[in-house]
């Protein structure tokens, strides 16, 4: 067992944001991630939305300057360990090979993409049902996918389907999509995405693979089917807070309730990033909040 100032469980733009603060802050620091650096972040190909980067930065590339700038402080430590359980009381982390202890914590475990919970949604993954454009978007070039979402994620991930699948189709619950203007533009301009308003996915059918979804319009009722190849979802997210259930305040969804400091319902713990309860889920937003939190939790330990 080892004992840190500050434990940080998640290491995505948010917790790399705690983990570079507290680094320059001097204090013996714990990072811990289940996967790897970066969390959601890497799903998407390209940040077009990040300050002072005009032209825009590769995913990986910008999860692997936050690495090298941690990097350099010796007293921060990375370690690939999946937290099963924690004791905010006790001032103990376990993970499936060891527990930690330390002064304060923070939690930065991020979301994950939500299932549609349709029929064969769960059977065919893996099998032609994708959460990550990026990850298999190349295996479908010159073939036909749907894309289910009406966010950001959504219309980027149609749009960078549109390179190499000859048909992509975008199926949207409601009468428009929520995505950004900019992205909606880009959206009008590419003319093999072809958008499917106020429709929802009944089915994913197919053998070994996936031919085909049944979709119906939520107005008239109507039902249609739609032969492709692979089906991509986006529709939304939610948080990796299973395991803090009875230990801290949370919302009906599972996001954890913060002040304007990032402090939770217990002391000495403070949360940042995509598993807390927010209006804007976007990295630039993850990485002041890994900021605040360290920041809060450096008044805290100050005052110890």
């Amino acid at each position: 067992m080892v004992r840190y100032d500050v434990i940080i469980i998640g290491a995505g733009p948010a917790g790399l944001s705690a983990a570079l603060y507290a680094g320059r802050a001097g204090f013996n620091t714990l990072v811990l991630e289940r996967m790897v650096l970066g969390g959601r972040v890497i799903l998407t190909e390209k940040i077009e939305n990040y300050p002072g980067i005009d032209k825009g930065i590769l995913s990986t590339d910008l999860i692997k300057n936050m690495e090298v700038q941690i990097r350099q402080f010796d007293n921060v430590d990375i370690l690939f360990e999946d937290v099963k359980a924690v004791d905010f009381n006790l001032k103990k982390v376990f993970t499936e090979k060891n527990y930690y202890e330390a002064e304060g914590f923070i939690i930065a475990v991020g979301a994950k993409e939500k299932r549609l919970n349709v029929k064969g949604e769960k059977e065919f993954l893996g099998k032609g049902v994708s959460y990550c454009a990026i990850c298999d978007g190349p295996l479908y070039k010159n073939k036909e996918v749907v894309v289910v979402g009406g966010g950001d994620s959504a219309v980027e991930e149609a749009l960078y389907l549109s390179r190499f699948c000859s048909k992509v189709r975008l199926i949207h619950r409601r009468d428009k999509f929520r995505a950004s203007r900019i992205l909606q533009e880009r959206l009008q301009k590419t003319s093999n995405v072809e958008q499917i308003l106020n429709s929802i996915i009944l089915e994913i059918k197919g053998d070994k693979q996936v031919k085909e979804v049944l979709i119906k319009d939520v107005i008239s009722e109507d039902l249609q089917s739609i032969q492709c190849s692979g089906v991509f979802i986006y529709v939304g997210i939610e948080p990796n807070t299973d395991f803090l259930k009875g230990l801290i305040n949370m919302d009906e969804y599972g996001f954890i309730l913060t002040d304007e400091n990032m402090a939770t319902s217990c002391e000495a713990v403070f949360a940042c990033g995509d598993c807390r309860r927010k209006s804007l889920y976007q990295i630039i937003t993850a990485c002041a909040e890994g900021a605040i939190a360290l920041n809060s939790l450096q008044g805290y330990l100050l005052k110890k």
